[in-house]
Parts: structure tokens; sequence; C-alpha cells
């Protein structure tokens, strides 16, 4: 583009380049920024690769069509096209920017359908959670296979809670302490990791994609546990939220003392 302005004799005041997704309006600071400063008539036309450059949606398409109507934008020239403030030039631009727009839903829809059709093939269409690791051949893809280095913890956990009546605390004591169990990254769970596992109904066979959609689908993978294991995990931990409710208040003597049954001690009673 610059050595098309050179060709031409076009002055570039101002060169910009921009990162961020055209996909939704007014989302671009750069663009933004370019907008503000034609309506400070810092300069009047716009060179871009090609229109679908410029805008992939309405809005932005909308903000330069007006700025031509108002004659602050005199041209857009793009590396085979040039736009002036004529009505047909004006409309090719707006059909072009809109048929960008609907290449970039249609790209949407078309991810949507094939994540949508993978889960009912019963694959997972996301990282694997703790416990099992994404098959690396391309030809089996979003197919997770059981991690044979966590899968077995991630199986005690479960048993811990549901037989052991363990809190998840404990668990995450038990986890960072003894087993020193790291997820496929290396890093260490957090408790929060620690309960999400424990909500995972993917763990037993089942689970939900996106979540929050009440989709439910039968995976193809390995379980690591039963259902009945997992319902009973938790009916474990909403009875020890029950119980860790009363209060929470820090004794003097707080944590010198616990239950030599279930370990509990962290509120003083």
């Amino acid at each position: 583009m610059t050595a098309i302005a050179e060709r031409d004799h076009i002055e570039i005041v101002d060169i910009k380049r921009e990162a961020h997704s055209s996909k939704e309006a007014g989302q671009r600071p750069v663009f933004n920024e370019m907008i503000a400063d034609i309506k400070t008539g810092k300069y009047n036309g716009i060179m871009a690769w090609a229109p679908d450059r410029l805008s992939r949606n309405a809005g932005d398409l909308g903000a330069i069509v007006d700025l031509m109507d108002q004659k602050l934008i005199v041209e857009i020239r793009t590396y085979g096209q040039r736009f002036i403030n004529s009505p047909n030039e004006k409309f090719l631009l707006m059909i072009l920017g809109s048929q960008a727009k609907l290449e970039n839903d249609q790209k949407g829809l078309n991810v949507k359908r094939g994540l949508r059709t993978r889960c009912e093939m019963g694959l997972w269409p996301a990282p694997a959670p703790t416990g099992y690791l994404n098959e690396k051949n391309v030809d089996k893809k979003c197919h997770i296979l059981v991690d044979p280095k966590r899968a077995p913890v991630i199986k005690q956990m479960f048993e811990k809670v549901a037989y052991e009546n363990w809190s998840g605390k404990k668990v995450y004591q038990w986890l960072r302490n003894e087993v020193k169990l790291t997820s496929i990254n290396n890093k260490p769970l957090t408790l929060s990791n620690v309960y999400l596992i424990f909500k995972n109904t993917l763990y037993y066979g089942m689970f939900e994609y996106p979540r929050g959609s009440n989709n439910w689908y039968t995976g193809i993978h390995e379980p690591l546990i039963t259902k009945k294991l997992f319902e009973k995990v938790h009916e474990q931990l909403k009875r020890s939220e029950i119980v860790s409710g009363y209060g929470t208040k820090e004794f003097a003597f707080t944590k010198l003392i616990s239950c030599g049954l279930c370990g509990a001690g962290d509120h003083g009673r």
C-alpha cells in the first residue's frame, strides 16, 4: 500500500495497525482513533489492503459511510479498488463490507455446528480435564484418553470424600502435602480446582456443553468413576457445607485439635 501511495503521489499522514478483532462494533481502539482523527480533519482518506480490513460489522461500516456522506472521507483506496463519495461506489463498499460480515457470521455458525456434531458423537470438544489427556492424533480429534499418572489420584479423591467422609479442604491438603498432584502444565491444583473436579460430571461419562445450556451428552471416553460414587460425593460435600456453616469465628486455639474421624477442626468447636 505504501508503494501504491508513492506511485500515485498520495501523502501518508499516519500508519495505524490494529490487532483487535473487527467482529463487534466499537471494540477496536485504533479504528476509533482513526475515526476521531478524520473528524478533526487530520486526514481525509483511508488506504487499506481490502474493504474487510476496515470493517466486518455493520456499526463500523456505517461509521465509515457516514463520514463519506459528510465529505470528511474523500477516498478509500484498497489494493484493487477505489471508493469515492458516489452512490454507486458507496453501495459497492457497503456490499463488500456486508459480505465480510456474512462470512464472519457463517464461520461462527460453522464452528458451533461442528462442536455440536462432535458432542453428539460423544467427543469432548475442549481441553481435557485433570485425569485425562487430549489425543494428539489429528485423526482422533476431540478424543480424550485416561491419564495413567493422574487418573488414579482423581478416583481416590472421590473415594476419600464418599467413603472416608473427607472434606474438600482435607482432600486439597492431601494433594498438596502428600500426593503433590499437578495439572498437565505442572501447576499445583488450587482449592477451587479441587471443587471443580468434584462438580465435573465428565468423570462418570456425561457432560454438558456448553456449560449452562442444559444440553447433555454421553461421552465415549472411559469414565474414571461411577455415577453412584459421584452422587455420594455430592451428598457428603453438601453435608460438610451445612456443618461448616454454623460459624466461622476464629478462636484462640483453633486448629490445635481436630476430629479423629473426619479431620475437621477449623471452626474452633
